[in-house]
This record gives structure tokens, C-alpha cells and sequence, in this order.
């Protein structure tokens, strides 16, 4: 009878497994589509001041659904949540129940004397079976159709969040779709032609060009005219300043105004509105390190103290919040520190692991000339199997790439070296810990020591190889400019590509130096240009590279006077990175208040340990119950448990230390994978601090 009581709720958690699964699962998603059509696809209204808005929020968000379909979703949504939801509120009211189901006796006993009181407030009273099955009904409904209510609000509020979240990226990545577009312009490419190059080159330029390349769409799909289908893109843009910008190009175009003119002053404008965005930002960011001090560093102090003071007065047992502290609370307002830091630094982002590679179609393969053209023969039933051969290569390519040169895979994507060191830290964890708990002689200290080596071994490991990419990606993108500088002076000169980068090759450009050395041998094998750039953008895998590739390869395609572009390159490169030096001066000031709050926190932690637990622990019986500390009968300090606090400190000096590291990352460099070696340097003070402590306080 007892898994009896749950079959309810497993029936609840089986409603809700299809829609959990239609995001991973063919099946579970046109499971949920055909069912959400059937059961509410002709309730779902045709017209409408209200539908016209969620389509356009639709359209903004890039949600790949129709409208009909999405409505039709929702309300499946909503009724799995409101009857899911009812079933779900009886059990949690009946574990609630359960839980406060205690005497007021048994409370008074647990509670300190000045706080029985509470006995009585915090106790069910007996219920008869009528209150009890009222009780169910009424939080049965409640949690239904709060839970109902809930999803149909999320649901229709999601497209408007995705939306301003793909308008930031736009604005974001709008300065450098405008520069592409001017150079190309200036190279002579027409506007249609310059749209279906930026929507081919969205994986380089952004949610801007993903944007564009709505208007090829209405051009390829639809046949509208160039004009039109910038107008439409403009005004389905979420961005303000993509659909400004987008208008005053189609009127541009209508008045026949000059295409590269109009385009160097938007470049020019999308320039200064970037520093004045920047400065903006800097100054948030300021505030931001400022309440970061107060609300995580000032405060966990504070409310630290007063708990340590009240638990070793015998007040009351508070080392069940000072885990909540050290073990929840910490982590979790940091990570969302983070993640809020993450979501008003959105920007460009590119990486070839992002980039995808272009399939092979059929109407790009050349074709012979066949003798058997247009008859109808079979294929030997070889096709299926050659198409699945081709997918478990797909798959495991990046494996088997991997594997083929582990370092070099390392080297361009140090994430990678996670897979290796966190199963060996692992490794090493249970081989040192676990004799010790076969014989029942581990303790907290042995087990801490071992557990921290282990993640100073993935995070220092980590840190290294992240700082050596960085350095890498520095090196390089700092001299970009200056060779494009020098390929569009020989290029003006009436020199062709081809011969700018063999001169440029003999000059020092010191990173770049051995690309560019390998990039003339491959021309001088044979391979054209466009082929030689983009085998350099493959070795060096950096984001100002894929974007100087993309632009000079697609401008050398419509003429070999590339100077132009190039300087247009040259000029977009150098402001990039003065804005992004710029950017690094003024955020070490703030990497500097992290480490000096961090090291504010631990002093005071490590105070707290050396010093007043020591003392609290030599007092004597007598004094702690009716001297000074026990006046009042606030309880007996000689009963507290002093190695629990002492590790509970250890604890919350380490998971700041952590959390520190990668907050100072994110603020300090702009990522939190370069917190690497800021939280090696802190966890390990950290530890030190705390193995000197035990060695000269408790000897």
C-alpha cells in the first residue's frame, strides 16, 4: 500500500517527461507538436490586436515556431502545469504536515529557554478528516493554478526576453557588420551582394548578420526586392539602432544617394557610440564593485560574526546557518553576480568551435558529363549505408582530431584539458580517502587536505594553459593591424595580394611572423590566396583573425584592389583593441578591490578562528555559565562544539577564496575561465593560511 500513495504523482512526473524530453528528442517533439494542435490548434485566435503582438515577438526572438503552433504549446503547457501541479500541492502539503506534525513539548525541549515561546506558534494543531480534506482541495487548486498561471505567463514572456536579449548582441556586434559592410562596399560588391555575403559570415558577425540575413530570406524565398526586404528587416528587428540604421539604408539606396559614404559615417558614429557605451559601462562597473563588497564580502562578515558570537555563547546552536552560509548562500549570490556581470557584458563572441563548416550540396558538386544521366537505375542499397557512415564520422571527428594531436588541441581550446585532469582528481581523491574511511580513521582535516590538493591540481593545471592561450590571443591580435597596415600600402602601391604578402612575409610582425611564413610557402605551392588565409585562420583560431579573413577573402571575390578594404580592416582591428587596452587599464582596479576584500575576509575569518575560539574554548566552566560571558543564563560556552566552527571557517574561507577568483576573472579580464588563476592563487593562500593556523594555535 505505501508505493501505492505514489502512483499520482509518478502519473504527474509522466505528463511532464514528454515536454522535458521534446528539447533533446524527435520524438517527444512531434509528439507534444501533434497533440498541442489537435487538442487546441483551432481555439487559437486568427486575428487580434494582441496576436499581431506575440507574432512580432515571435519574429524578434527567432522562435522557429509559428505562432499557432507556439499558442497551441502554451496551452498544453498550462494545463500539464495546473493538473501536474495540483497533484504535486497535495503531497507537499502532506509533507508539510508530516514535518510540523511535532509536540509542543518535545519543541520547548529543543528550543533555548528565552525561545520556547515559539513552541506553541509553530505547531499544527490536530485536524478532523473534513478540515484536512478541505485543506488538500484548497492547496491543491492553489498550487494548480499558480503553477498554470505561471507557465502561461513564462511562456509569453520568454520570446520578449529572448528578444532584448538578441537586441543587445545586435547592438553589440552592429559596429562590426557596419565596417564589413563599408569595406566590401568600398570594393565595389553591390547591396544584395553584400547581404548574402554577411548572412553566409553570421557565425563570424553576430546576431547583426543573422539579422540580415532575414532580408536574403524575403529576397531568395519570396522574391522581394532589395529595398523591400531591408525595410522588413528593419521592422522586425528587436534592435532600435539595427532598425534605424537598416531604414536609412533604404532610403539611401532609393535616393540613390552614395552607398560608401553613408556607410563610413554610420561606421564613424557606431565608433563613438561605442566609447561613449564603453565609459558608460565603466562606471556601472565601478558601482558594481562597490556593492559586490558590500553585499559579498561586508555582509557574510557581519552576519558571520554575530552568529559565530551567539553559538559559542551557547545563545543558540547557529552552526546549522553558518553552513547556509559557507555551503549555499556564498556560492550561489556570487554565481549569480556572475551571471548578472555576464548578461550586461554581452558582445561578440566567436570561436571556430562555434563556427560551423558548410556541407557539401548537390548543386555545389560539379558534375561530369554522364552517359546515364536521367535513367532510373538502383543504387544497390549502398546509399543508406553510406549516409550513416558519414554521420559517425560527423560524430566522431572532433574525437578522433583530438586525439591526433593532443596538445595542439589543448592549445586552441584549453576547456579541453578538463576531461583529462578532473577524472584523475577524482582519481586521486578515492585512492588517498578511501583507506582511511575503510578503516574508520579519516577525518574532516585529512579528508579537506586531500580534496583541496586535488582542486589546486585542476584549477592550477587549468590556469596555466588558459594564460598561455590568452598570451597567445594577445600576441597575435596585437599585430593584425600592423600587417594589414603594410598589406594595404603595397596593395595601393599596384601591388596584387599575392605579391603584398610575400613582401610583408620578410618583415617582423612577431607573432605572426611563422603564419605568415607558411601562408607564402602554401602560395607558392600553387594555392591560391583566398585558400592560404583561410589555412591561417584555421592554425591561428582567434576572432580577429576569422574576422580579417572573412572580410578580405569575400572583397578579394569582387576585385584584386583590396587596399582600401584593407585599411578599412586596419582601422576597425587598432580601434577594437585600443578600446579593449582601455578597458584592461580600468578593470585592474577592480581586480585589485577583490583581492584586497578577499584578503579582508580571510584576516578576519582567520581571526575569528586563531584568536576567539581559543579563548572562548580556555574558559572555565563556572565563568561560562555565571560569569560575564553567561550572564543572564545565555547558556553554558564550555558546550559548544569549537572543531565544528573552527572547520565551518575553513570551509567559508575556501569557498570564498573559489568564488573570489572567478568573480575577479569576470570583472578583471572579462571572462570567467581567466578566474582560473586567480581562484589557484586564493584557494592556495587560503589553505596555507589555515595549515599555519593549526600548526601554531592548535599544535
Amino acid at each position: 500500500m505505501g508505493l501505492l500513495n505514489f502512483v499520482p504523482l509518478v502519473l504527474a512526473l509522466a505528463f511532464l517527461a514528454p515536454v522535458a524530453l521534446s528539447p533533446v528528442s524527435r520524438t517527444a517533439y512531434r509528439t507534444v507538436t501533434r497533440v498541442s494542435l489537435q487538442l487546441f490548434g483551432s481555439y487559437v485566435r486568427d486575428g487580434g490586436r494582441k496576436r499581431n503582438r506575440r507574432e512580432e515577438l515571435l519574429r524578434a526572438a527567432h522562435v522557429g515556431e509559428t505562432y499557432r503552433l507556439y499558442a497551441s504549446k502554451t496551452w498544453v503547457y498550462t494545463t500539464l502545469a495546473t493538473i501536474s501541479g495540483s497533484i504535486i500541492g497535495i503531497y507537499v502539503v502532506g509533507l508539510v504536515l508530516a514535518v510540523l506534525s511535532v509536540s509542543p513539548a518535545t519543541l520547548r525541549a529543543e528550543l533555548p529557554a528565552r525561545l520556547q515561546f515559539l513552541a506553541n506558534l509553530v505547531v499544527v494543531p490536530s485536524l478532523t478528516l473534513g478540515e484536512l480534506f478541505v485543506l488538500l482541495v484548497f492547496s491543491s487548486a492553489t498550487v494548480g493554478l499558480l503553477g498554470g498561471a505561471l507557465t502561461y505567463w513564462l511562456r509569453w514572456e520568454l520570446p520578449s526576453y529572448r528578444g532584448n536579449a538578441r537586441a543587445r548582441k545586435i547592438d553589440g556586434s552592429l559596429s562590426r557588420t557596419v565596417a564589413f559592410t563599408y569595406a566590401l562596399s568600398r570594393s565595389g560588391m553591390g547591396m544584395p551582394a553584400i547581404m548574402r555575403t554577411l548572412a553566409r559570415n553570421r557565425d563570424v558577425y553576430g546576431e547583426a548578420a543573422a539579422e540580415v540575413g532575414v532580408g536574403v530570406k524575403a529576397m531568395d524565398l519570396f522574391g522581394l526586392d532589395v529595398l523591400t526586404a531591408i525595410k522588413q528587416m528593419s521592422r522586425q528587428s528587436p534592435s532600435e539602432k539595427f532598425e534605424d540604421f537598416g531604414e536609412n539604408l533604404a532610403s539611401v539606396l532609393q535616393s540613390g544617394q552614395s552607398l560608401p559614404t553613408y556607410l563610413s559615417e554610420q561606421y564613424e558614429r557606431y565608433q563613438r557610440d561605442a566609447k561613449a557605451e564603453q565609459e558608460a559601462f565603466l562606471e556601472l562597473l565601478s558601482v558594481l564593485a562597490e556593492g559586490y563588497v558590500s553585499l559579498f564580502v561586508v555582509g557574510p562578515l557581519l552576519l558571520i560574526t554575530i552568529l559565530v558570537i551567539m553559538g559559542l555563547m551557547g545563545v543558540a546552536d547557529t552552526l546549522d546557518f553558518l553552513y547556509l552560509m559557507a555551503y549555499l548562500l556564498i556560492p550561489l549570490g556570487n554565481v549569480g553576480f556572475v551571471v548578472y556581470l555576464d548578461s550586461i557584458t554581452e558582445s561578440l563572441r566567436i570561436s571556430r568551435e562555434s563556427r560551423t563548416t558548410p556541407s557539401i550540396t548537390v548543386p555545389t558538386v560539379r558534375r561530369v558529363a554522364d552517359p546515364d544521366a536521367g535513367r532510373t537505375v538502383s543504387d544497390g542499397g549502398t546509399t543508406p549505408t553510406n549516409v550513416e557512415r558519414l554521420a559517425a564520422y560527423d560524430r566522431f571527428k572532433d574525437v578522433r582530431d583530438g586525439l591526433a594531436d593532443p596538445f595542439r588541441t589543448v592549445r586552441r581550446n584549453p576547456d579541453t584539458l578538463l576531461y583529462v585532469t578532473v577524472p584523475l582528481a577524482l582519481l586521486s581523491v578515492v585512492l588517498r580517502v578511501f583507506p582511511d574511511l575503510a578503516a574508520g580513521t579519516a577525518t574532516p582535516a585529512s579528508v579537506d587536505g586531500v580534496v583541496i590538493q586535488a582542486a589546486l591540481f585542476v584549477l592550477g593545471t587549468y590556469a596555466v594553459v588558459q594564460w598561455a592561450y590568452r598570451r597567445r590571443v594577445k600576441a597575435i591580435e596585437a599585430a593584425v593591424p600592423d600587417m594589414l597596415d603594410r598589406l594595404a600600402s603595397l596593395n595601393e602601391a599596384g601591388m596584387t595580394v599575392v605579391e603584398s604578402v610575400r613582401r610583408v612575409t620578410n618583415s617582423d610582425l612577431g607573432a605572426l611572423n611563422d603564419e605568415l611564413e607558411r601562408m607564402s610557402r602554401d602560395i607558392e605551392w600553387g594555392t591560391d590566396a583566398a585558400t592560404a588565409l583561410r589555412r591561417v585562420e584555421d592554425r591561428i583560431d582567434t576572432p580577429t583573425v576569422t574576422r580579417v579573413v572573412s572580410l578580405v577573402t569575400n572583397a578579394m571575390h569582387a576585385s584584386g584592389d583590396i587596399g582600401r578594404v584593407l585599411r578599412i580592416a586596419a582601422d576597425d582591428a587598432q580601434e577594437s583593441r585600443r578600446l579593449q587596452r582601455q578597458r584592461e587599464d580600468e578593470m585592474k582596479t577592480y581586480l585589485i578591490i577583490i583581492y584586497l576584500s578577499f584578503f579582508v575576509f580571510l584576516v578576519i575569518i582567520g581571526a575569528l578562528s586563531a584568536i576567539l575560539v581559543p579563548a572562548l574554548q580556555d574558559l572555565p566552566a563556572g565563568n561560562a555559565a555565571g560569569g560575564p560571558v553567561g550572564v543572564g543564563g545565555l547558556g553554558n560556552a564550555a558546550a559548544v562544539d569549537i572543531h565544528a566552527y573552527t572547520i565551518v571557517f575553513f570551509h567559508t574561507a575556501l569557498v570564498q577564496a573559489v568564488v573570489s577568483g572567478f568573480v575577479a576573472g569576470k570583472m578583471g579580464e572579462g571572462t570567467v575561465r581567466d578566474g582560473a588563476k586567480h581562484a589557484t592563487a586564493m584557494l592556495a593562500i587560503s589553505y596555507v593560511a589555515f595549515l599555519l593556523i593549526e600548526f601554531l594555535v592548535y599544535p
